[in-house]
């Protein structure tokens, strides 16, 4: 039992990372460009129009993607309650390893977004 609480508390931490980090650059990008937290990659940081708009999408994007892992994330843990604490412990890390490749998702549709919006001098594309 303490195996099964430990892995859910532990599989529910990405996803509760996600909609905290990204409720907070939603609301609040960081004033500044920086290099040391934020959306930070060489698209984002061309000036503060990109910082800005990478912020608000990737956010977005990070909320709704964190909401929609939390039941998917509980859910193979349902199956293995009560099981051994290996068992238990294998269901974590496979659920643990798709979570880390689904948090990359939302870079890879902010990226895209941003190639859209701007040019790569960071100037915005006129429509």
């Amino acid at each position: 039992m303490d195996t099964w609480i430990l892995m859910l508390a532990t599989d529910l931490l990405i996803p509760i990372i996600m909609i905290a980090f990204g409720l907070y650059f939603k609301k609040n990008t960081p004033k500044k460009i920086n290099p040391f937290y934020g959306y930070r990659t060489s698209m984002s940081m061309k000036n503060m129009d990109t910082w800005d708009f990478a912020h608000k999408y990737s956010g977005k994007l990070f909320s709704i993607y964190g909401l929609a892992m939390l039941p998917v994330s509980v859910f193979p843990l349902l199956f293995v309650w009560g099981k051994d604490p290996d068992t238990i412990a294998v269901v974590g890390l496979v659920v643990c390893i798709c979570q880390v490749i689904l948090l990359f998702v939302p870079i890879v549709h902010t990226e895209k977004a941003l190639k859209k919006t701007f040019d790569k001098d960071g100037n915005r594309i006129a429509k």
